[in-house]
């Protein structure tokens, strides 16, 4: 097995998820650019830089041999920094860009083995996209282009209509249906994009960038926006970021790519506590750790001379959080798990946190 492949193996295996319900499974993915791709898949030459590769063959490796699980109703975030192939991934899983080896499962189904009309139809009904740049009809009205995915499907105008309209409150945009999208702000038209991919009650939802052009406070709030609709409607994402605060936010789990490989998969938490090299490491060091750090993390083993009273916390409480209730009891915090004490977190374990993101000695 490929030192990628024990990566994910172990990582599935400490986090829960099982490939045989992933709503999104992918399996030594690549994608290669250039003559004779398919040649470079598992060779010598795709160990070398892209530099190299390139002098050498004419080719370069966007994708190289990725493999990850994404649970059913998961928010799953790919994030690297420009080049580093998130967004070619993030293509092959419907073959927008074809992938030139591996397999990509959707519910189970490999979409490389899909007729064109089989693809069309998962396009059309499973998969919704939301892009960068919004791609909205600049000749339609708001409640035109939320439906036309319905309208592409032969909905009905009175179905599509009404199905948009749902899909229009449901985003912050009520009285809005007839605007055009000239008439509305970058984060408006957004949030358009977003009714759209919501519309045709999607199974999973990819997003490529979709907030990069935003500029600052109106990405927070879209970022806001999303989290809402995903604890109103739970739909499987894949989000595709550079931003590692957005990642942070948004992710249930997080990839983190470089020229086109794995560099570490895991949870917020994980990723910030256990940074799997330099590289990672580097794009953590400016993160606040009690805003991501669970008390899994901070906590110690139980002893029997601990106390039988003090706040009761699970161990998948942010540290930001559990701090205001932990430095107010005179007790210390007991991490509770499926009913079992795990833990316990004294209060200079929490100071110990926040004097490290302050640059002091911990």
């Amino acid at each position: 097995m490929s030192t990628t492949a024990e990566h994910e193996a172990s990582q599935r295996l400490t986090n829960g998820h099982d490939a045989t319900n992933a709503a999104v499974s992918v399996r030594a993915l690549w994608k290669v650019f250039g003559p004779k791709a398919e040649q470079i898949v598992g060779s010598p030459e795709a160990t070398l830089s892209r530099s190299e590769l390139m002098t050498r063959t004419g080719c370069t490796v966007a994708v190289n041999d990725v493999s990850f699980d994404v649970a059913p109703g998961e928010v799953f975030v790919v994030m690297g920094l420009s080049g580093s192939g998130k967004s070619t991934l993030i293509r092959c899983l419907t073959r927008l860009i074809e992938p030139t080896a591996g397999e990509v499962l959707l519910d189970g189904e490999d979409v490389r083995d899909m007729s064109d009309t089989r693809l069309r139809e998962l396009r059309r009904t499973h998969v919704s996209m939301v892009f960068q740049h919004f791609g909205l009809l600049p000749h339609r009205q708001v409640i035109d282009n939320v439906a036309y995915g319905l309208e592409i499907r032969g909905a009905k105008k009175k179905e599509r209509h009404a199905r948009a309209k749902e899909m229009v409150d449901l985003v912050g945009l009520t009285g809005y249906e007839r605007s055009y999208p000239d008439q509305l702000s970058g984060g408006m038209q957004q949030r358009v994009g977003l009714a759209r991919a919501l519309a045709v009650d999607p199974s999973v939802m990819l997003f490529d960038e979709p907030f990069s052009a935003l500029d600052p406070l109106i990405r927070r709030d879209m970022q806001k926006e999303v989290i809402r609709l995903h604890e109103e409607v739970g739909k499987t994402m894949v989000f595709v970021t550079h931003d590692l605060q957005e990642a942070l936010k948004l992710g249930d789990r997080i990839l983190i790519m470089r020229d086109g490989a794995v560099v570490q998969i895991g949870t917020p938490a994980e990723v910030v506590a256990q940074p799997a090299d330099d590289y990672v490491r580097d794009f953590v060091s400016d993160v606040p750790r009690s805003h991501v750090l669970t008390l899994r993390y901070v906590m110690r083993e139980p002893r029997p001379s601990d106390s039988d009273e003090g706040p009761v916390m699970s161990p998948d409480t942010i540290v930001r959080q559990a701090a205001r209730a932990a430095l107010a009891s005179a007790h210390p915090v007991r991490v509770v798990e499926n009913g079992q004490v795990i833990g316990i977190v004294d209060d200079d374990a929490i100071l110990r946190v926040v004097v490290a993101e302050e640059g002091a000695p911990a």
